[in-house]
């Protein structure tokens, strides 16, 4: 057992100071575990601990369902929906204010970089919650005219309590698109975050505090995936589930919850194509199909890690994607100021953990092993990098639908590129993978975009562009890429469940 201080002060490379909670962030009280568990997080980018912080366990997540439930019956339920509105709005316009610091906790916990990343990642967690604040006090049903003197009508009421789990590839946009539409929509919740990432959650729960929303409603809990995530998934006491990560793990989440038969949703994998025809404007498809995979340090679900490229560009479009990725996208430091608006040098952070790396080496060993054409990168940081879990954007060419790396999932900055013929062709190697998460379409010919945009097996399709995401569009996948939509209008059906009423006048 480990007595942890209540809060410890860090320094971030950036100079920035502030006071990390360490606790377990249940009833807006940060507490320790109750077995005193802790978890240390590691630096990606230096490979040293930033922080040791409590790791909750099955008592933890018994008292924070138990708090949930109450805050749930006792008062968010009943809380005016225009006053929900107003707390959630507060809590937006607190992210705004504390922006450049919980950049700069992500990019310390999880390696991504500060200002080319991080920071546009928090704008996005402000506008998701600003968005669910103005969908509080409209959520609504509707009148059903039916036969003979009756009234009917629906109402759409919360779950209750929801179980959330997340990744770390975005630790608060993640924890923004489950948390936001959930307490909009007037339920309570426990939310797991991951072990590998786990300091910008804790102290978002000061932001909570902050905004006056009342205790119990959102509860943060730091824990392994094994431990935490397994029993909240299958807890009795949890109404609905929402989980994002990887296929294998959100298969065990689904069988977990149906014990309870509980409403599931989930985003999981993906191997997401990007189609390029020949009458594609070059320069503009070069830039979104390496943002594609490289943003992030290609740790994105729905990374289009496949481009598919038609025969009659394809020589010249493989040697200008090269040129433009080792131009443009290089390994450094998270938190250098390398990608502000006067440099136009994208930093790549560090893979997420050791393991991580060396899975995605492997992958790349496997695709030399296959035939690929290795034409950029395809190993470990450049030599002025003597620390971190860094891996060089890799580039494969002439790759075939059998190789390994055309058909897995990578999660990490590795691209393969493919030849076709036809837009029949395109559309079957598009569709030849067991996941259907995300693509891209590049083409001048909008009918054309239209047509192929129908037959994709995909749930989230860009044209011209690659990855984008606003609060208004509705995100999520088919296959083994998951269920449910996640942001706009639509998220707020996997956070609430209609009910029928008819009044007889006779």
């Amino acid at each position: 057992m480990v007595n942890l201080p209540d809060i410890i002060s860090i320094e971030l490379p950036d100079g920035q100071k502030y006071d990390q909670p360490t606790g377990l962030f249940i009833n807006n009280e940060f507490i320790p575990s109750i077995k005193k568990t802790t978890w240390t997080s590691i630096n990606p980018a230096t490979e040293e601990e930033n922080a040791t912080v409590y790791c909750a366990t099955e008592e933890d997540v018994d008292n924070a369902i138990g708090v949930a439930r109450g805050a749930f019956k006792s008062t968010w339920k009943k809380f005016p929906a225009g006053e929900r509105s107003k707390l959630i709005l507060k809590l937006a316009d607190l992210i705004d204010a504390n922006k450049l610091l919980l950049a700069g906790i992500e990019a310390y916990d999880s390696g991504k970089p500060k200002m080319t990343n991080c920071l546009y990642d928090i704008e996005d967690v402000a506008n998701v919650f600003r968005y669910y604040g103005g969908w509080a006090d409209k959520i609504q049903g509707k009148t059903i005219p039916i036969d003979g003197k009756h009234l009917s009508y629906t109402i759409h009421e919360p779950h209750g309590v929801v179980g959330q789990i997340i990744p770390w590839n975005y630790p608060l946009d993640m924890l923004a698109w489950k948390i936001a539409p959930a307490i909009a929509a007037g339920n309570t919740v426990v939310l797991k975050t991951s072990e590998l990432t786990p300091l910008s959650a804790l102290y978002f729960g000061k932001l909570i505090v902050e905004a006056g929303i009342p205790p119990g409603v959102v509860n943060i809990l730091t824990g392994t995936g094994s431990v935490v995530g397994k029993y909240l998934a299958g807890h009795p006491g949890i109404d609905k589930v929402a989980f994002t990560g990887s296929t294998k793990v959100g298969k065990l989440v689904q069988s977990l919850a149906s014990t309870n038969l509980n409403s599931v949703s989930m985003e999981t994998g993906g191997k997401s194509p990007a189609i390029v025809f020949d009458d594609a404007n070059i320069d503009k498809t070069l830039y979104w199909t390496a943002m594609g995979i490289f943003y992030n340090s290609g740790q994105v679900c729905s990374a289009t890690s496949r481009i598919l490229v038609q025969d009659t560009i394809y020589d010249e479009f493989v040697e200008r994607f090269r040129e433009f990725s080792e131009k443009s996208y290089r390994c450094g430091d998270p938190f250098s100021d390398a990608g502000v608006p006067e440099d136009d040098v994208t930093i790549i952070g560090p893979q997420i953990s050791g393991s991580q790396k060396t899975v995605i080496l492997e992958y790349i060993e496997s695709g030399q092993l296959q035939g690929a054409r290795l034409i950029l990168g395809g190993c470990e940081q450049p030599v002025d990098l003597k620390k971190g879990y860094y891996v060089q954007p890799t580039i494969f060419a002439d790759v075939t639908p059998e190789m390994k790396i055309f058909k897995e999932e990578i999660f990490g900055p590795v691209v393969t590129i493919t030849k076709f013929s036809t837009t029949e062709e395109a559309i079957e190697l598009a569709n030849r993978t067991e996941y259907g998460l995300g693509g891209s379409i590049f083409t001048k010919d909008l009918a054309k975009a239209h047509l192929v945009s129908s037959d994709l097996e995909i749930g989230t399709i860009w044209v011209n562009s690659s990855n984008e995401s606003s609060p208004q569009v509705p995100f999520g996948g088919v296959k083994m890429s998951g269920f449910g939509r996640e942001l706009g209008e639509y998220s707020l059906q996997l956070y609430t469940q209609v009910k029928s009423i008819t009044i007889n006048f006779e």
